[in-house]
């Protein structure tokens, strides 16, 4: 360490971190475990249903159990992060992720692995608060950008790099090395993690018991609902016992929240037009990028012929794309603002979706990349953007339940892409297909693939694949068109705000070091 960097400041004349880059780097390794642990589930999925003998319901636990438990603990997590120590927070999480991977490594029946991923899902709700709140306490405004973009790259990388790590695994070692690798990881940025990171926490605050429960109880049962609606129909008992639940719960945290004299989420936040904008531009972006995984994927594997692995190697143009332009993004939004770069990237993903509306059966793999490099292009702006802008609008006490209120956002607006376009991909599909369609081809085109495996019949595949074409390009109308009202909301909620609209100071106490 230099002298020169240990006396860095920033513009307002404040001492920085010189270690902040190098705690950058440990917040990003712990992103990258998570975002990569999840994608490479994808790949590993026949595996595992071979060997363990799993069931389609065990599938489903073993892919779901993880997303609800990391949805409904996020906003106590950043509660907690808040009260406790962020760094402290995000280190056990990672203790109780490693530990619940090597648990899921080693699983030899389903039970065991859906309880390894239950785990791995309250370390994923413990680590993903804390890396977003500790870097916007580590790094002033002028640098934040590029910390944000940094660590929006990173999630990136993993969000490809996952499908790609796991077929190459799957082609040398069992599927539980797709669990292993999140050890060293873990370990690495645990005791990184220890010997850079200095503790920060806001004001000690009452717990708030009741609205951690209703929290818990209303994020579980939206994102089931979310997720079972599109499989099961609404007018299924456990679907709509589970909206009522959702509603009720919410309704009472929202209740709470605003009448307890501490409360662990404060509802207030959404006063400001800015963190409000950000928020709904957030939600409006995953919903439409949660439904282009789903849906794409299966164009590239069912359509196109490509196998896992090459599927995954397929979204390179975006990630490249996005990698460039988060770089570039982060240089432009200090001279052009969040809103703009929002906005314009926004609109950018929006020309991404329509290009692949057009996409026809026989187009192979041109436009496709066309539109993932837009898409890269558009999210490099508009991610890190929005991130900075809703970060920013929250005060530094509160910058743990802010960041989680960030994934709790991003969080719904996947699981409600995935749940409404998957709807309406299946419903077009349906609609496209024949009405003398043998067996349950017309309910989706891996039913449609197993059918003309067992009769034999390819002229199915042909009339498959058609449908299915058309099906994907309704589903991207729907999902450019939250795209653009993101932007239209970008815009009008963004602008430049009255001095009454900025949020309180924080108390000196905000940020709290408290050691190694």
């Amino acid at each position: 360490m230099t002298g020169s960097e240990t006396k860095t400041v920033d513009g307002k004349g404040q001492a920085r971190d010189p270690k902040r880059w190098l705690i950058l780097v440990v917040l990003c390794l712990s992103t990258l475990v998570l975002v990569v642990d999840n994608m490479v589930l994808t790949v590993a999925v026949p595996p595992i249903a071979q060997d363990l003998d799993a069931s389609a319901s065990d599938l489903q636990w073993i892919l779901d159990s993880y997303m609800l438990v990391f949805a409904g603990l996020l906003l106590t997590s950043g509660s907690l992060s808040d009260r406790f120590g962020r760094r402290r927070v995000m280190l056990i999480g990672l203790v109780v992720f490693g530990a619940a991977s090597l648990l899921a490594t080693v699983a030899d029946s389903p039970e065991q692995l859906i309880a390894g991923r239950v785990l791995m899902g309250v370390g994923g709700a413990l680590i993903m608060p804390s890396t977003l709140s500790i870097l916007i306490t580590v790094f002033d405004e002028d640098e934040r950008p590029k910390a944000i973009a940094a660590w929006s790259a990173v999630a990136m990388v993993g969000l490809v790099g996952g499908p790609v790590l796991g077929g190459a695994l799957l082609d040398h070692f069992w599927w539980g090395s797709v669990f292993l690798i999140n050890i060293p990881i873990a370990v690495l940025a645990i005791v990184a993690a220890l010997a850079l990171m200095s503790e920060s926490k806001g004001p000690w605050r009452k717990a708030d018991p009741v609205g951690m429960v209703l929290s818990v109880v209303g994020m579980v049962a939206l994102v089931w609902t979310i997720t079972e609606w599109p499989k099961e129909g609404f007018g299924d008992p456990k679907v709509y016992v589970a909206a009522i639940v959702t509603v009720v719960a919410l309704a009472g945290f929202g209740l709470w929240e605003t009448r307890v004299a501490e409360p662990m989420v404060p509802l207030s936040l959404f006063r400001n037009r800015v963190f409000t904008g950000a928020s709904f531009s957030i939600v409006l972006l995953t919903f439409a990028n949660g439904g282009l995984m789903l849906v794409l994927t299966q164009y590239l594997q069912f359509v196109l012929d490509y196998s896992p692995t090459d599927t995954g190697w397929a979204f390179a143009p975006l990630a490249v794309a996005s990698l460039v332009f988060n770089t570039l993004g982060a240089t432009l939004g200090q001279k052009l603002g969040n809103r703009v770069m929002l906005a314009t990237g926004l609109a950018i993903i929006a020309a991404g979706f329509f290009t692949l509306t057009t996409l026809e059966r026989g187009d192979g793999f041109g436009i496709v990349t066309l539109a993932m490099v837009l898409m890269g292009m558009g999210g490099g702006l508009a991610m890190p953007a929005a991130q900075a802008a809703l970060m920013g609008a929250v005060p530094t006490e509160h910058a743990g339940v802010g960041s989680a209120l960030n994934d709790t956002v991003q969080q719904g607006g996947a699981a409600l892409g995935v749940a409404v376009l998957g709807s309406i991909l299946s419903s077009t599909y349906g609609n496209a297909m024949p009405a003398d369609a043998p067996g349950k081809a017309d309910e989706s085109i891996v039913e449609a693939f197993a059918e003309a495996a067992r009769s034999g019949n390819a002229a199915l595949l042909d009339t498959a694949r058609d449908a299915f074409t058309d099906a994907m390009s309704a589903s991207f109308v729907v999902g450019a068109s939250g795209v653009l009202v993101a932007a239209a909301l970008s815009v009008f909620l963004m602008r430049p705000r009255p001095e009454a609209d900025t949020p309180a100071p924080a108390p000196e106490d905000a940020v709290t070091p408290v050691g190694r």
